[in-house]
């Protein structure tokens, strides 16, 4: 099965690879989603219709991480500082689930052009 997922906001469309996690597996079960993003500092997260206990859970995100946020049940994308990290990398509110990387070509300059307003969909790649 694939494990490569696309991300789609207005006219992007960016490549992600998923991970061998049991929530990364979980997800492939509920795609297609789509959703109203949020973003708090250079981190995209929103809800989906998923629920999963933190599995190996992190806080520090290299820019690129995909994770899935359990309190909010929330898809979560790092391109960035967040508003409690150290300036130069991302870090969550809490811990998180890393469930893959953004792995397509200029995938992160991409989501830096995301707005508040914007809707997102996440798919499994054809």
């Amino acid at each position: 099965m694939s494990k490569i997922i696309e991300i789609i906001f207005n006219e992007n469309v960016i490549e992600a690879t998923l991970n061998e996690s049991k929530t990364a597996k979980k997800l492939l079960k509920i795609l297609p989603v789509k959703s109203k993003i949020n973003l708090w500092g250079n981190e995209v997260y929103f809800e989906i219709p998923m629920t999963a206990d933190i599995e190996n859970g992190k806080e520090l995100m290299e820019v690129g991480n995909i994770a899935f946020w359990p309190p909010g049940n929330a898809f979560c994308i790092f391109f960035g500082p967040t508003p409690i990290g150290d300036g130069k990398k991302p870090r969550a509110a809490s811990s998180v689930t890393v469930i893959g990387k953004i792995t397509g070509e200029n995938g992160i300059d991409k989501i830096r052009k995301i707005k508040p307003e914007d809707s997102i969909e996440l798919r499994l790649k054809k």
